[in-house]
Order: C-alpha cells, then sequence, then structure tokens
C-alpha cells in the first residue's frame, strides 16, 4: 500500500517555512524492510534555526496569543486530527509496524491530548498567598520559553500530544525532534497545526538523527527545558547535556513493570490486562507489563492460563492488523532475540505464531511467555521491549513487594486483589510514577499524570500536572502600605 501522504517527507518546518535538507535519511517499512520514504537530515545549522525561530515567535505574534486562543488553536487541531484518523492511522502503521487498530487509537489519543489541554490552557491559575500587613502575594504561571521535544519511535503521536500539546497550551515555543526511525507524524502534526493557524515558529519539527539533531538541540543554550522519552542511556546524556546549561528536564525512560496477582484475585478478569499490556506494540511499550508475579498457590493456573491465551496470537504485517505487528527494525529484532535466548535455564511456556503473510523481511518475533522465573534473573532485571514476558511466583505479601521493588526501574505497577485493604497498603508500598488497583493503564488515561522514579526517569506528563511541569512559577510581592 502506498503511504497517504498530503506533505512531502523530506521537508522540514522551520519558523513557519517548509524547506529541505542537504541530506535525507530512508524510511524503513518494518513489516517488510523496503524503504517507504525518505525524511530530511536535519543538522545543527537547522536546530540553530528552529531554536531562534522559536524565540522569535515567542517575542512575537505566538506570544501575544491569551490562553483563551492557545486553547482554541489546540482544539481546532484536534478536530483536525480526527478529520485526518484514517490516513494518520495507516502513515502511523506502516511507520512504526504497529497493527492498525493499535495505530487508529492512537489518533484519537492524540485528538484527546489536544482536546484536554485545549479545554485546560485558560484553567492554570496562580494562588494569593496571605503574608504581612501592607502586602499583596501570589504567585503566577508562566511558560518557560523555548522548548525541546524529543520524541521515541514507538508512540510518535500519543507522546507528541502528551509533552508537546501541554508545552503549547501553556504557551511555550516548541522545537520537535522525532525519532528517525518514525518522523512521518510528526511533519504531519506540523501540517495539521499550521492548518489550525498556528503562527509561524511556534511550532517547529526538525528530523535528523540522535548523535546530530538531538545532540545539537539538547545542549542548545537557546532551549529552556526538555523533554525525553526513551532509553536510560541516552536519558543520561541528555541530563549532562541539559546541566551544562542548567535548565529543567523530563525524563521518561523506560521500565520492567509488574502486576501482582493474589490468590483471591478474579482472574477472569485480570487475564486480558496481563497479556495485552505485555504485547501492545509488540512489547515496544515503556509500561509494559514485562514482569507477571503470581502468588505461588495459583502460579500453576495462571500461567497455564496465560499460555494458553499466547497461543492464540498472531504477528503479522502492520495492516494486516494482527494481535501484534513487527518490531521497529533489525537492529531492535536482534536485541530481543539475544534476551530470549537467556532463558536457557527457564521454561518457555508458550509462543504466538509468525502469520503466512509475514515477508520473510519483515522484523518479525514471536510473542514469548516464559516460566520459572525468579525476581534476580536478567529477563525479569533488564527491559527487553519486545513481546515477552516473564512470570514469576511469590510466597505472601512481603516477597511480592521485595520482588516487584527488586529493579532499578519504577514506571508503572497493578495489583489483582479482592481484598481491599492489601490493595491500599501495596498502592502505597510500590515503587512506581502510576499504580492500578484490579485494572492496568486505565483505558489510556490521558488525564492521569505519567512519569515514573528510579532509572525510569523523573517529572510527569499527561494530565494537569504537565502544565505546571511546562511551565515555571512566579511569586510577586507587592507592597501597597
Amino acid at each position: 500500500m502506498t503511504l497517504p501522504l498530503w506533505f512531502d517527507p523530506e521537508e522540514m518546518l522551520i519558523g513557519g517555512r517548509w524547506r529541505r535538507s542537504s541530506e535525507t535519511l530512508a524510511v524503513e517499512n518494518p513489516s517488510d524492510g523496503s524503504e517507504m520514504a525518505r525524511v530530511a537530515r536535519g543538522t545543527p545549522f537547522d536546530i540553530d534555526e528552529a531554536v531562534a525561530a522559536a524565540q522569535d515567535a515567542l517575542d512575537g505574534d505566538w506570544g501575544r496569543f491569551t490562553a483563551v486562543e492557545r486553547g482554541r488553536l489546540l482544539m481546532k487541531m484536534s478536530a483536525l486530527v480526527l478529520s485526518r484518523i484514517d490516513d494518520l492511522a495507516v502513515i502511523e502503521a506502516m511507520d512504526v509496524g504497529k497493527p492498525l487498530s493499535q495505530a487508529r487509537a492512537d489518533v484519537t489519543a492524540l485528538a484527546r491530548y489536544l482536546e484536554f489541554y485545549g479545554g485546560a490552557a485558560d484553567k492554570v491559575m496562580g494562588e494569593t498567598i496571605p503574608y504581612l500587613n501592607g502586602y499583596t502575594a501570589y504567585t503566577l504561571r508562566e511558560p518557560h520559553g523555548v522548548t525541546a521535544h524529543i520524541v521515541p519511535w514507538n508512540y510518535p503521536m500519543q507522546i507528541i500530544g502528551r509533552s508537546v500539546g501541554a508545552a503549547l497550551a501553556m504557551g511555550n515555543a516548541a522545537v520537535v525532534k522525532p525519532a528517525e526511525e518514525a518522523s512521518l507524524t510528526a511533519l504531519a502534526f506540523a501540517r495539521i497545526a499550521e492548518e489550525a493557524g498556528m503562527p509561524a515558529g511556534a511550532l517547529n519539527i526538525v528530523p535528523g538523527l540522535g548523535e546530530e539533531a538531538g545532540a545539537a538541540l539538547s545542549s542548545h543554550p537557546g532551549i529552556n527545558h526538555i523533554s525525553f522519552t526513551g532509553s536510560v542511556a541516552v536519558g543520561q546524556l541528555i541530563q549532562a547535556a541539559a546541566a551544562a546549561n542548567v535548565v529543567p528536564v523530563t525524563l521518561e525512560l523506560g521500565g520492567k513493570s509488574p502486576q501482582l496477582v493474589f490468590a483471591d484475585a478474579d482472574l477472569d478478569r485480570a487475564l486480558p490486562f496481563l497479556i495485552n499490556a505485555g504485547i501492545q506494540n509488540a512489547g515496544q511499550t515503556c509500561s509494559a507489563a514485562s514482569r507477571i508475579l503470581v502468588e505461588r498457590t495459583r502460579y500453576d493456573e495462571v500461567l497455564e492460563k496465560m499460555a494458553a491465551c499466547y497461543r492464540e496470537l498472531v504477528v503479522g504485517p502492520a495492516l494486516a492488523d494482527h494481535n501484534l505487528g513487527p518490531l521497529i527494525s533489525r537492529h531492535q529484532k536482534h536485541i530481543v532475540e539475544a534476551y530470549l535466548s537467556l532463558a536457557s535455564d527457564l521454561t518457555i511456556a508458550a509462543q504466538g505464531t509468525i502469520a503466512g503473510d509475514a515477508p520473510a523481511t519483515g522484523h518479525y518475533v514471536a510473542p514469548t511467555l516464559i516460566g520459572g522465573g525468579h525476581g534476580g534473573h536478567r529477563l525479569a532485571q533488564e527491559e527487553i521491549f519486545g513481546p515477552a514476558q516473564i512470570v514469576i511466583p511469590f510466597e505472601d505479601e512481603e516477597d511480592a513487594v521485595a520482588i516487584a521493588n527488586g529493579t532499578d526501574y519504577g514506571l508503572v505497577a497493578s495489583v489483582w486483589s479482592e481484598n481491599g485493604p492489601r490493595l491500599m497498603r501495596l498502592a502505597k508500598r510500590l515503587r512506581a510514577g502510576q499504580v492500578f488497583l484490579n485494572n492496568y493503564g486505565a483505558g489510556g488515561g490521558v488525564e492521569l499524570p505519567f512519569g515514573g522514579t528510579g532509572k525510569s526517569g523523573h517529572g510527569r506528563e499527561k494530565g494537569f500536572e504537565a502544565l505546571h511541569g511546562f511551565s515555571s512559577l512566579k511569586t510577586v510581592a507587592a507592597w501597597h502600605g
């Protein structure tokens, strides 16, 4: 199928002008390994131009927009996103490799982010502070200025929605560096913003390599805040670069998220969440539930029921809309296969199948359920970022908490139990930025602040809290006698 593009993918948007770069990068279709387009290879010079254009926008038309006007613009963009839902879903599916229905859900999520932040833009308020006689003291929420957004390849539209949407709602001007593996919907987003009436320079999109455009953006002295989602190693580099300029950073760096299943859990309700949270987007999800911890008295039952579901899973081309699509690249496939080779001392409880219509040149890995694990195994400690889950038994509540908290990560966790006091206890004890009780993910949760602890990063995006993260607090104390 031909990409349904209504824009030139080889152009980047800087200061309201679409222009080409001297070099381009190939865009690979993960479903068959073919080249399906090329995108601009942005340079440090392009980043300089984009940051300058963003600052000009703040000093000009964009900086004069009221909160109401910013909100209305984002709401208009939301409607335009939904009007393009079919094309955007196909582009995202082909670019990332995710099943078409999942890509369509991502378009809907992008529209919802824009709707949410559009509605919230004029509702961010300061406070008055009781103070000394003769003074009136109050606080103001103000934009940082020029914000950098380094977006990963696994959920381009959703992460643009949650970070760029919130930044624009607060009045920042944004420079976005999408992942070189998946830049197409970021460019489509820019076209939609332009169509909605976004002032020149308020939004700039510069595709390119991480070590070139990404490094130039994260170290640029004209940047006032950085949002990054990706690996721990790259997050460390970005935080170090930001430290040189003394600017704040929001980092979301992945996880090794557990679901805790107690003996009294409603397994019929839990089962779809246990599996889907691990295999969605072929496991290429920061919040993937890659560890399933089960009370020993029901361990065999849970493993058997999960295995039966795994045997029904089918992997195939994105547009065929099977349960799973391919991994993003051959490199990622090799990483996942290397991790799966570490399961030789464990039990492969079940695997899904690769569909007959899956090209041999695609990056397919069968979803794999691993049993017989323990909390210290590498497969229980390291982020695989592929369609694999390990099932680990625990003895009691204390053991469950020790295993759950026994990694360097702390992004998401869930607890399945009919014991109300236990649910409340564990919600406090689990080291994670989000804890779900008798569910996982809460339907995507645009409204729910998201971020981690430990090597999962710091700062929060999503929900109203993101608006605080994309703003700075100013205190004003006025003496009037």
